[in-house]
C-alpha cells in the first residue's frame, strides 16, 4: 500500500482546482502557481522551500519543453525568411487544387498528419504540416482553430495513442499485463479508429460553421502581412529576387519531402531507427540550412542581420504564444518521480516523490469487479496518469492493473490495457491538457493553447467512451 501524506492530498486538490478551473472557462496559470508553492511547502516542510518550489518548477519544466519552443522557434524564423521572398505564397499555391476550400482542407489536414504521425509519431509530423500545409488551409477559408484541432486529433490522438508503427506504447502496455504485444497493438488501433473517427467528425460539425469562403486576404490577417509590407517586399525584389521566389518554392517542400523519405528509410531499415526527437531534430537542423540561405539570396550585405532578427522574431513568438504553459506544466511535473526529482533537487539515492501515480496507486483497489466498471475504471486512470503530459510514462500502470484486474472482471487482459492506452496517450501525448506537445500545434496554427483544448474536449471525450463501450461488449 502507499502511504499518502498530506502534500499528496494537496497535490489532488490542486489538480481538481486547475481541472474546474479550466471548465468555467478561466485562466489557470495563478492557481498552478500557488498550488506548486503549497505542495512544495509541504513535502519539503519549510516556507522558504516552498517558494523556491515555485521557480525550480518553472525552471525544469522550461528545460522539459525547450525542444517544442524551438522547432517553433525556427519554423517561424524560416517562414519570416521565405516571407521577404514572397516564396511562401508560391510554395503553398500548389496545395490550393486539392484544398479547395475550407471544408476539404480539414479532412485533408487530419488524414496527411495522421499518416506522417503513425510512422514518426506527431513531434516531427507537426512542422512539416504546419509550415506547409495550414496556411493553404487558411487561405481555402479553414479558421486556425479548426486547423489546431484537425491536426492535433488525428496526430497527437488518433495516431499516437495507437502507435501502431513503432510500437512503444503497446509495448510498455502489453509487457506490464503480461500479454502479447501485437495483441494490444492490434485492439489500440481499433480503438484509435472509432476514438478519433468519432473525435473528427464531431469537431467537424461544431466548428463546420465557422469556415469560410476561399481568400487570400484570410491567409494575410492570419500570417500578419499587410498591404505595406507586400509592397514594400515587391519594390525590395528585382528579376534575380523573383527566380529566387521560384527556386525556394520548390526547394523547401522538396527538402521536407526528402526528410519524410528519409524517416521511412530509417523506420523500414533495420538498425537505421531513427527516434522521435531526432526527427524532430532533424527537420529543425534543414529548416535553420534553409533560413540561412533565403537570407543570404535575398539580401547578402545584410543576411548576418536578417537571420539574428527571424530568429528573435521567432523565439519571441515561441514564448509570447506559449509561455504561460511553463508554470502549469511545472505542476503536473510534481507528479512524476523522475522530473520532481530535480525539481526538489533531491541527493541522489533519495526516492522521490510521484504524487500523481502514488495517488492513483493508492485508489486502485476502488474500482469495482465489474466489466463496465473495470473498463471505465482503467480508462480514467489512463487519464489521469497522462495528465503529466507524457501520454507514455503511465502506461506501466495501466498495463499492471489491467493483468490484475482482468481474471477477476472477465474482460481480457489486452483490451483492457488497450482502453487505459488510450485514456493515456489522448491526455497525456496529448489532446485534452495544455502542457503537453499539443503547444506546438497551437504554436504552428497561432491560437490560444488553452482554447484548442477546450475545443478538443467534447469530439474526443465523446470518442473514449464510445471506444470504451465498444472494447468491453465486443472484445
Amino acid at each position: 500500500m502507499v502511504e499518502l501524506t498530506l502534500a499528496h492530498w494537496v497535490y489532488l486538490a490542486g489538480t481538481v482546482l486547475i481541472i474546474l478551473t479550466m471548465l468555467v472557462r478561466q485562466n489557470v496559470l495563478v492557481p498552478s502557481l500557488l498550488m506548486t508553492f503549497v505542495v512544495g511547502w509541504m513535502y519539503m516542510g519549510s516556507f522558504a522551500e516552498g517558494l523556491q518550489t515555485i521557480f525550480s518548477a518553472s525552471l525544469v519544466a522550461a528545460a522539459e519543453l525547450f525542444n517544442i519552443f524551438l522547432i517553433i522557434t525556427v519554423m517561424t524564423a524560416l517562414l519570416h525568411s521565405l516571407q521577404a521572398l514572397q516564396a511562401d505564397e508560391r510554395m503553398v499555391r500548389p496545395f490550393g487544387y486539392v484544398m479547395k476550400t475550407g471544408h476539404s482542407s480539414f479532412w485533408v489536414l487530419a488524414l496527411i498528419t495522421y499518416g506522417i504521425s503513425l510512422f514518426f509519431w506527431p513531434t516531427p509530423a507537426v512542422p512539416l504540416v504546419g509550415a506547409i500545409l495550414i496556411p493553404v488551409a487558411i487561405k481555402a477559408g479553414l479558421p486556425p482553430m479548426a486547423t489546431g484541432v484537425a491536426i492535433a486529433i488525428a496526430g497527437q490522438g488518433m495516431a499516437l495513442s495507437s502507435d501502431y508503427m513503432i510500437k512503444i506504447a503497446p509495448m510498455l502496455s502489453a509487457t506490464a499485463a503480461g500479454v502479447e504485444v501485437s495483441s494490444v497493438a492490434d485492439k489500440a488501433l481499433v480503438l484509435s479508429l472509432i476514438t478519433g473517427i468519432t473525435a473528427l467528425l464531431l469537431a467537424y460539425v461544431r466548428l463546420r460553421k465557422t469556415i469560410r469562403k476561399p481568400s487570400i486576404r484570410h491567409w494575410h490577417t492570419w500570417a500578419k502581412i499587410n498591404s505595406t509590407e507586400k509592397v514594400r517586399a515587391s519594390r525590395l525584389q528585382s528579376e534575380k529576387e523573383a527566380t529566387s521566389s521560384l527556386v525556394f518554392a520548390i526547394v523547401v517542400p522538396l527538402a521536407f519531402l526528402a526528410i519524410v523519405a528519409y524517416m521511412v528509410y530509417a523506420t523500414l531499415t533495420e538498425g537505421a531507427s531513427l527516434e522521435c526527437g531526432a526527427g524532430a531534430a532533424l527537420i529543425g537542423g534543414v529548416a535553420v540550412l534553409l533560413m540561412i540561405t533565403a537570407s543570404v539570396v535575398f539580401n547578402w550585405r545584410q543576411s548576418l542581420n536578417q537571420v539574428s532578427d527571424h530568429l528573435v522574431e521567432g523565439f519571441t513568438f515561441a514564448f509570447r504564444a506559449m509561455g504561460p504553459v511553463i508554470p502549469i506544466a511545472g505542476f503536473f511535473f510534481l507528479g512524476s518521480g523522475e522530473i520532481s526529482a530535480k525539481i526538489f533537487a533531491l541527493d541522489q539515492g533519495v526516492q522521490a516523490p510521484s504524487f500523481l501515480f502514488e495517488l492513483v496507486e493508492a485508489g486502485q483497489h476502488y474500482i469495482p469487479e465489474n466489466p463496465f466498471f473495470a473498463g471505465f475504471g482503467l480508462l480514467i486512470v489512463g487519464m489521469v496518469t497522462g495528465l503529466d503530459g507524457s501520454g507514455f510514462s503511465g502506461l506501466p500502470l495501466v498495463g499492471a492493473l489491467s493483468g490484475a484486474l482482468a481474471p477477476t472482471v472477465g474482460v481480457d487482459a489486452a483490451t483492457l490495457a488497450a482502453i487505459g492506452q488510450m485514456g493515456a496517450v489522448w491526455v497525456g501525448g496529448g489532446t485534452l491538457i495544455a502542457w503537453s506537445s499539443i503547444v506546438a500545434v497551437a504554436g504552428f496554427a497561432k491560437v490560444s493553447v488553452i482554447e484548442l483544448v477546450r475545443q478538443c474536449f467534447i469530439p474526443v471525450i465523446t470518442g473514449l467512451i464510445l471506444s470504451t463501450i465498444v472494447a468491453i461488449l465486443l472484445f
